[in-house]
């Protein structure tokens, strides 16, 4: 079994709805993502995925998400760590079908993060 990290990040600002402290004003994060790929079979020249073809596809998602107050972004819900991860892991799209998404990662800061994967069956 292979895995395969890459890691990218946004900017942006949200308030948590129903949070009982600070992080109920707004506020910005610049968000580290990281995406865990996973795979048995690699392709004809020994590759699992092309990093490039991964950070492109996990780039198109979080470009939605830069400079924006995510509030805004209703598909998300409450903009927490937890939906943001989720969010990204939903809108990764087209992987090969040798290749699993794993988890994606979130950092809100440098000492924490949220993984959002799903459960093998």
């Amino acid at each position: 079994m292979f895995r395969l990290r890459i890691e990218s990040h946004f900017d942006a600002a949200h308030k948590l709805t129903g949070y009982k402290g600070k992080c109920a004003e707004l506020h910005g994060h610049t968000w580290k993502i990281e995406v865990f790929a996973v795979g048995k079979k690699l392709n004809d020249i020994g590759v699992l995925i092309d990093f490039k073809d991964l950070a492109e596809k996990l780039n198109r998602v979080i470009e939605r998400l830069d400079h924006s107050f995510l509030n805004d972004l209703k598909e998300i819900g409450n903009p927490t760590g937890e939906n943001i991860s989720r969010y990204i892991f939903e809108n990764l799209e087209n992987l090969p079908k040798s290749v699993r998404l794993e988890k994606v990662r979130v950092w809100e800061g440098s000492g924490s993060y949220i993984e959002y994967f799903q459960e093998l069956k």
